[in-house]
């Protein structure tokens, strides 16, 4: 069995795509994963299987909460790779943060240069990209409109909830 650490994206944010952590752990234990633990309420789970989690858990969740959840399920080597990867090293768990990509970005390098503030930094690498960004994300132009810069979607996490994810995962 291999470990997976698995995100979701766009749930239980301002009271839509409401998931339950606990709920959605017995689904995933009942569809055969194993070793299933849950991580703060947006969708940070780590599982092992024989087989990554895919259409199957997307459909069952459907059918159970009456939406189609995006999901990307990462194997735990390709986790650990994001991680070490990482250009900012020096910077504080709260103000980096990793944006995964399903599939491989197409940047619209022009836009991103248009966007970008003067206080913030960032780095693609490989389907991952990160943004340093010291003053915060909250009123950042970029990530308002950072799928349209990568051509692709993504879901974002804070280096904190990175490194959890990673302590995790180590111990399922």
């Amino acid at each position: 069995m291999k470990t997976y650490i698995v995100l979701f994206r766009a749930i239980n944010v301002g009271g839509k795509n409401v998931l339950p952590m606990k709920e959605l752990v017995s689904l995933l234990e009942a569809l055969g994963f194993e070793g299933v633990k849950s991580y703060i309420q947006s969708g940070n789970l780590i599982l092992k299987g024989n087989n990554p989690p895919g259409a199957e858990v997307v459909a069952a969740l459907e059918a159970r909460f009456g939406f189609r959840p995006e999901m990307m399920a990462l194997e735990k080597a390709e986790f650990d790779a994001c991680v070490a990867n990482n250009p900012f090293v020096a910077a504080e768990g709260k103000t980096l943060h990793c944006y995964f990509c399903n599939e491989s970005p197409r940047l619209n390098q022009e836009r991103l240069e248009r966007l970008v503030a003067d206080t913030e930094e960032y780095r693609l690498i490989d389907r991952v990209f990160y943004l340093h960004a010291p003053n915060g994300i909250g009123r950042s132009k970029l990530v308002a409109n950072l799928e349209s810069c990568l051509g692709v979607k993504a879901t974002g996490r804070n280096l904190n909830t990175v490194n959890k994810l990673q302590q995790m995962s180590a111990s399922v």
